[in-house]
C-alpha cells in the first residue's frame, strides 16, 4: 500500500507539471501509441479519484456544434465558474475546487478546442467566439445568472471579456496571472506572443526546461514518467501552435487603450492574485490591471510562486478566494438602479 502511495504521489507531480498552462497538455486517451498504457491506465483512475475527493463528476452536454466535457459538484445555489489557460484541461483546477465544493456550484469546463471538448474543425477559437460559446454553455446549464467567474492566464481574459460583455449577471471576478495587453508587461511572452511557441515541446529532452519556466519550484518525478509525459506533450505541439496563432492575431486586433476600455466595462467586483516569480506574465502588471477595474481590490502577490499558483499553491489560492466570495454574494450590481422598468 505504502508503494502504491508513492507511485500514485509520483504520478500527481508529474500530472501537475503536465497540465501546465503553455505545455499543450490534452485529454489522456489521445496519448501516444508507444506509451505504456498502464501508467495511463493508473493516472485516469486517480483523477477520478481526485475529482471524487474534490466533490467533483464530469458531465457532458452538447450546445450548438459543441460537445462540452466538464466537471461540476458542490452546492446547487451560487454557481462558480472555473476557467483553465491556454491548452489546459478541467482537471487544473481540481485541488482549489476541493475547498470550494463544500460551499459553491463550482463548474470547470473544458474550453474549446482543448480537452475533452469537441469542435468542428471549422471553429473559430478566438476569445470573443469562446467567450459567446461559454455564455451558451452556461445558459445551457442554468448558471448564466449572478455567475462568479474565475479564470487562470488565458482563461483570465476569457473571464474578463465574459465580465465585461454580461455585467448584469456576472456577480464576481477572480483573475488570477491573468493574460492581457498590457503596458507594463516587459516578459517576452507578453510583450510579443508568439515566443510562446519557445515553450512548445518538439522533441525530447524541452520537458525539463518548460518546467522551470512555468514553476518556481517544479516537483520531482521519476525519469521514466517524464518521458511519457513529453511524448504526449511533443504529440500535440503542432495544435498548440495554431492556438498560439490566435493569440498572435488577438494582439494585433487589440491594443494597450483598446484593452483597458474593455475592461473598463467590467462592473463585477474583481480579485487580482498573481506568483511574483512569473516568467511568463510579469507580476508588476498586476497594479494595472487594477487601476483599469472599477472595483478591484488590491492585487494579491504570491512569493516564491510562478505562473500557476492553483497549482504551485492551490491552498493560499483558495485561502484568498473564499472570503472574496463570501463578502461579493449579496453585494448589489451597480447596474440594477438604471434599469428602466417596461410597465
Amino acid at each position: 500500500m505504502e508503494q502504491l502511495n508513492t507511485r500514485l504521489t509520483h504520478l500527481r507531480h508529474a500530472l501537475y507539471i503536465s497540465l501546465a498552462v503553455f505545455c499543450s497538455p490534452h485529454s489522456y486517451a489521445d496519448k501516444p501509441r508507444d506509451t505504456k498504457n498502464n501508467e495511463f491506465s493508473i493516472l485516469q483512475k486517480y483523477l477520478k479519484q481526485e475529482r471524487i475527493h474534490a466533490g467533483l463528476s464530469t458531465k457532458n452536454i452538447k450546445v450548438g456544434d459543441i460537445s462540452w466535457t466538464y466537471n461540476e459538484g458542490g452546492d446547487t445555489s451560487k454557481p462558480a465558474v472555473l476557467l483553465i489557460g491556454l491548452t489546459g484541461t478541467r482537471d487544473h483546477w481540481n485541488r482549489v475546487a476541493h475547498y470550494l465544493t463544500p460551499h459553491y456550484h463550482v463548474i470547470i469546463p473544458d474550453l474549446p478546442t482543448d480537452g475533452d471538448t469537441t469542435v468542428p474543425k471549422t471553429f473559430d477559437s478566438s476569445i470573443p467566439n469562446i467567450t459567446s460559446e461559454l455564455r451558451q454553455f452556461a445558459q445551457a446549464i442554468h448558471i448564466d445568472k449572478d455567475l462568479n467567474i474565475a479564470g487562470h492566464s488565458l482563461g483570465g481574459s476569457i473571464a474578463t471579456v465574459y465580465a465585461s460583455q454580461y455585467p448584469f449577471d456576472t456577480q464576481s471576478l477572480f483573475l488570477l496571472s491573468s493574460a492581457g495587453i498590457y503596458k507594463q508587461a516587459n516578459t517576452s511572452y507578453a510583450k510579443d506572443p508568439k515566443t510562446l511557441k519557445d515553450l512548445l515541446i518538439y522533441k525530447q529532452g524541452d520537458f525539463a526546461h518548460v518546467i522551470h519556466k512555468l514553476m518556481m519550484s517544479p516537483p520531482k518525478m521519476p525519469n521514466e514518467l517524464q518521458s511519457a509525459q513529453e511524448q504526449i506533450l511533443i504529440s500535440k505541439a503542432s495544435k498548440t501552435n495554431q492556438a498560439i496563432d490566435q493569440i498572435v492575431k488577438l494582439n494585433r486586433i487589440y491594443t494597450p487603450d483598446s484593452f483597458a476600455r474593455l475592461t473598463r466595462n467590467v462592473e463585477a467586483p474583481t480579485l487580482i492574485m498573481w506568483g511574483k516569480q512569473d516568467q511568463i506574465i510579469n507580476y508588476e502588471v498586476a497594479s494595472e490591471l487594477q487601476a483599469l477595474l472599477k472595483r478591484a481590490e488590491k492585487p494579491i502577490i504570491l512569493n516564491n510562486v510562478g505562473h500557476v499558483p492553483i497549482i504551485e499553491a492551490e491552498k493560499l489560492v483558495a485561502q484568498h478566494y473564499l472570503p472574496f466570495l463570501s463578502k461579493t454574494q449579496d453585494l448589489k450590481n451597480p447596474l440594477a438602479d438604471k434599469l428602466i422598468p417596461f410597465n
